[in-house]
């Protein structure tokens, strides 16, 4: 359940000189907290990853993004309502006032071409091959290279996946099961490595 006890930053008490001059204000988060809805600040990722979410009349949520290390996050990014941004980990971040906006166009860029291709991934058919490509996206914004192959280090829960891809948790297990049957990926204390990305393509294509 999302954490609906996160407060709007203080952006004068952050930025009143206990910080050395030219560095960024901070602001550290918790696991399932939700970044404040400050709308003239951009929130930069120092560390952790977040999703960005919204949820259908019927109250079912539609997760639109994940975002890590690098990314810029922040409600004046969408015009999408009801929008959150909620911590999948622990997350620092440091706080970008718009003038200083400016300094960050390749995160914006960035920003743009991670929506576009999730967009797209959502829409693929068969589900396999829906799931097959958003693991690979997974693995190239959190993979990190481990001896077996590229580890998602991210503690991403079926039911989380399958509200990203439009489907049912049952069936993101059972494709999960399907594709480590296939020798594609290993599960290992919640977490999905890779075993062989290019294999995992050829099975779901």
């Amino acid at each position: 359940m999302m954490s609906s006890t996160s407060l709007t930053p203080n952006l004068s008490n952050v930025s009143n000189g206990t910080k050395p001059s030219g560095e960024l204000p901070q602001r550290l988060f918790t696991r399932r907290e939700l970044i404040p809805p400050e709308k003239d600040v951009m929130w930069r990722i120092e560390r952790g990853a977040v999703r960005t979410l919204t949820w259908s009349e019927e109250g079912i949520f539609i997760t639109l993004g994940y975002w890590g290390a690098g990314d810029l996050i922040g409600y004046s990014l969408s015009k999408v309502e009801p929008y959150h941004i909620e911590c999948v980990t622990s997350v620092e971040v440091s706080i970008i006032p718009p003038h200083l906006w400016y300094k960050d166009i390749n995160a914006f860029v960035s920003h743009i071409q991670d929506s576009e291709e999730l967009l797209s991934i959502v829409h693929l058919k068969p589900m396999s091959l829906r799931l097959g490509k958003f693991l690979l996206w997974l693995s190239e914004k959190f993979g990190r290279d481990v001896e077996q192959g590229k580890l998602i280090d991210l503690n991403i829960t079926h039911q989380e996946i399958s509200e990203v891809l439009n489907t049912t948790r049952v069936t993101v297990t059972r494709l999960l099961q399907q594709f480590e049957e296939q020798g594609a990926l290993l599960r290992y204390k919640r977490r999905i490595i890779l075993l062989a990305p290019n294999k995992l393509i050829k099975n779901i294509v």
